[in-house]
């Protein structure tokens, strides 16, 4: 799954309905409200709320830095 996927826009949380940001490279949607990270395998994102996994302090923290970080432009 890439960044520009369309896909991307209308997936959701299964627990709270909220958006998902992707994180690469380690290929899950993540949900910071929920502090939940949902797998993708084989390019299929895994979304039954027992697939999620509860993330630590630490690791929401630096999911949170790269989420909001302003992209940088092509070169």
């Amino acid at each position: 799954m890439s960044p520009d996927d369309p896909l991307l826009k209308i997936l959701a949380c299964p627990l709270d309905k909220g958006p998902l940001s992707l994180l690469q490279p380690e290929d899950v949607l993540y949900n910071p409200r929920l502090r939940r990270r949902y797998p993708i395998v084989d390019g299929i994102p895994q979304l039954l709320p027992a697939s999620g996994e509860q993330v630590p302090d630490e690791e929401h923290a630096q999911f949170l830095k790269r989420i909001n970080a302003p992209e940088e432009p092509p070169s």
